[in-house]
């Protein structure tokens, strides 16, 4: 006679929405992300929220309010546009300065693994390593707890 046991561990599968509305500002892509995350988390949901910028600062913080909007200073002291604070109310989530992506960011992160041997010699182009680098952090900020 032989039994069989088997144990299913729960597997939580990640979904991802994206947003996307190139350079225009002011459409209202932040309030719709905050909407929909809204509706998620009364489905029983566990959402986050990362948003992506394409501009070669790092951050906000150096940024002119005047062009950019006012600076939203995270719980990590990250500065970052106004909508993750947007998100961090309308979701109930405190996010981090890695929950904002920017085009900054993600070279100087490829820079200095290039600069550390990272890549074993290799020249470094936009395809693959900053593409994979964008996301690797994607993946990576998307499995960090953010409920209060």
């Amino acid at each position: 006679t032989h039994t069989h046991t088997h144990t299913h561990a729960h597997t939580h599968i990640m979904k991802y929405i994206v947003v996307s509305g190139g350079v225009v500002s002011g459409l209202g892509k932040g309030i719709t992300i905050s909407s929909i995350g809204r509706l998620l988390l009364s489905a029983g949901l566990t959402v986050t929220s990362i948003k992506i910028d394409p501009y070669l600062n790092v951050d906000a913080g150096t940024m002119s309010p005047f062009e950019h909007g006012e600076v939203f200073t995270l719980d990590d002291g990250g500065e970052a546009d106004l909508d993750l604070g947007n998100y961090e109310r309308f979701l109930g989530v405190r996010l981090g300065k890695d929950n904002n992506i920017t085009t900054g960011k993600v070279y100087r992160r490829v820079i200095a693994r290039e600069r550390r041997g990272d890549y074993l010699g290799k020249t470094v182009q936009v395809v693959p390593h900053i593409t994979n680098e964008i996301q690797d952090w994607i993946e990576r900020v998307a499995r960090e707890p953010v409920t209060e």
